[in-house]
């Protein structure tokens, strides 16, 4: 199956870094599908979603400040989420959106909620891929563990081997081919002919650091999503996102729907059958 065109564009951030973003076409009469990605990830992490949606839907997908083709930030606080939201914010007000779709996994479920209760843009439905307001020791400490580590790989074969050995735990079903790909989302080819990881270490400083000011409320956050279609989709064998604190979201938030992706840790790739499924019910109401 062919991979679906994209545009890649720029923009700035409000500390004057230049951002990139794929673009997916897709019709102006259905809100866009603003796609966020985790930590350590960037926009290739969802071209499993834009297999199954693009022409469908339109998909936005930045880069991340400090991710991908984005510039790193000259300041490692800056890692944090008022700095991805007001980017995110801006490159939406440079497109001129109407309401959007935020499909967020880890870290960019987070925005997504912080968004929504912050107002920051409106929202027509969300996805929340393997997140939520409590997290769970385990995995924090595993993301601790290896996030900044750096590290760089001969070919792109002993990249996946690595992979494998991180995260073997949390797709035990990938073949090789599979950890090739995660490999190719992930890692990047350097200017030495390397492959390494394509993000800024620094962002584990902010990761790592302690909280300053009055922590997010999380749960506030969740509510600040009525009223509009939300899906939480969970791993089975996610270290991150407990089944308790999902079902407290449900409770938390009337007419969320959850799904239970099988056989998969931290987070799904949504390549799965059973999240692409989830998603397309998700978007059917919003349509």
């Amino acid at each position: 199956m062919a991979e679906p065109a994209f545009t890649e564009s720029k923009w700035e951030s409000g500390d004057g870094l230049g951002l990139r973003y794929r673009d997916y076409t897709g019709p102006d009469t259905k809100p866009p599908l603003l796609c966020l990605h985790g930590l350590t990830r960037n926009a290739r992490d969802f071209e499993p979603l834009a297999e199954r949606f693009a022409g469908e839907w339109r998909l936005i997908v930045p880069d991340m400040r400090g991710r991908g083709q984005s510039e790193y930030a000259r300041e490692a606080a800056s890692y944090r989420a008022r700095s991805y939201i007001d980017d995110v914010v801006r490159l939406l007000g440079q497109l001129d959106c109407g309401p959007v779709v935020a499909v967020g996994t880890s870290m960019g479920g987070m925005i997504a909620m912080l968004m929504a209760q912050a107002r920051a843009w409106p929202l027509a439905g969300a996805v929340l891929n393997d997140i939520g307001p409590d997290l769970e020791a385990a995995g924090i400490e595993r993301i601790r563990g290896y996030v900044g580590q750096g590290g760089n790989f001969e070919t792109w074969m002993h990249a996946a081997r690595h992979l494998r050995e991180q995260a073997h735990a949390a797709h035990p079903d990938f073949a090789i081919g599979d950890w090739l790909a995660y490999a190719k989302r992930v890692m990047v080819m350097t200017g030495n002919g390397r492959i390494a990881f394509d993000y800024d270490m620094k962002i584990a400083e902010e990761f790592n650091a302690p909280s300053d000011g009055e922590p997010f409320d999380l749960w506030g956050a969740l509510r600040a999503l009525a009223g509009i279609p939300t899906l939480a989709l969970r791993g089975e064998l996610s270290d991150l996102l407990s089944a308790a604190t999902v079902a407290k979201m449900q409770a938390e938030l009337p007419g969320l729907k959850a799904v239970t992706v099988p056989r998969v840790g931290h987070p799904p790739t949504l390549a799965e059958p059973q999240a692409q499924q989830a998603i397309a019910d998700l978007l059917a109401e919003v349509a």
